[in-house]
């Protein structure tokens, strides 16, 4: 097998001409501006949905919204996708898969992505992320509170959508295939192997290296323009035509990458949610270490 490189530059690629294309989103409704967001009247069926950490939300959030324990989620689903735990748990929030539901955080951290994908995972079709989150609200000048209203009870009927997870045995079956792509979004380190994150370090094999802090502004936290992203996708040689796989340490920072891929058109999406943790601590998985140059 061919020595990988893990190399820190960019492979070049010929220029292309923007077209309108290229300057727009595949699917814009996956997200919301704050513009948009702080238009919608109270009332509307809509469910807005916090995840920062909880003592931010008590000092003020949007109007209406309800707390989401990130952390406590994001454990929930890595353990168990018992579906009556679930339909419970979102039925608190009066979320069933018809809700139109609004998700914003701390744009730094992966939060939002990963409730918006554990929603769209359950079926719950119009699920959406405030672009920028909180600074970008706060920023536009909408309203703020601290008062705190519960939503009205639901019992959900879910329907999960097993194609958007991928488990360790499909992984097994992809590793140095051509069938899917594996896109690795932790950072250079992890990914190096030289910042030990579980009992074993380095990358699965073939995969394809995207920090997902890449497919944000730096400045704003807001998505990339569309342009940008698509640029960003095929410099990485990443095809959104091809069925892709997303990993990370725990399958937050997957859930972004997730996202910009299904944001610019990509249709065959999954996330290893185990990821690292499940794949860096088991005896049966290959991994690569490779020379960070």
């Amino acid at each position: 097998m061919a020595t990988l490189a893990c190399i820190a530059f960019l492979l070049a690629t010929p220029a292309q001409r923007p077209d309108a294309e290229s300057q727009k989103y595949a699917r814009p409704k996956l997200l919301i501006e704050a513009e948009e967001l702080g238009t919608r009247k109270a009332g509307d069926g809509s469910i807005i949905l916090d995840v920062r950490k909880l003592n931010e939300f008590k000092r003020g959030h949007i109007v209406n919204a309800s707390w989401v324990d990130a952390s406590e989620w994001a454990k929930a689903f890595a353990s168990n996708q018992e579906e009556g735990a679930w339909a419970r748990r979102l039925g608190k929030l009066g979320i069933d898969t018809g809700s139109a539901v609004f998700v914003y955080g701390d744009p730094t951290t992966p939060d939002a992505a990963r409730i918006w994908w554990i929603l769209r995972y359950w079926g719950v079709k119009d699920a959406r992320i405030l672009n920028g989150g909180w600074p970008a609200w706060v920023k536009a000048g909408h309203g703020v509170t601290t008062e705190v209203k519960n939503q009205p009870v639901k019992e959900p009927k879910l329907a999960p959508e097993s194609q958007r997870l991928a488990v360790k045995e499909q992984m097994l079956k992809w590793v140095g295939g051509r069938d899917v792509q594996i896109i690795d979004t932790r950072s250079r380190p992890e990914y190096c192997g030289t910042k030990e994150m579980a009992k074993r370090s380095g990358m699965i094999p073939g995969a394809t290296h995207l920090e997902w802090v890449e497919v944000l502004d730096p400045q704003t936290h807001k998505f990339k323009a569309p342009n940008e992203l698509l640029k960003l996708f095929q410099e990485k040689g990443i095809d959104l035509n091809r069925a892709s796989v997303t990993h990370c340490q725990s399958g937050g920072r997957a859930s972004v990458m997730a996202f910009a891929l299904e944001l610019m058109g990509a249709k065959a999406v999954r996330n290893y949610y185990r990821s690292w943790e499940e794949w860096g601590n088991a005896k049966d998985t290959p991994i690569e270490k490779v020379k960070d140059e």
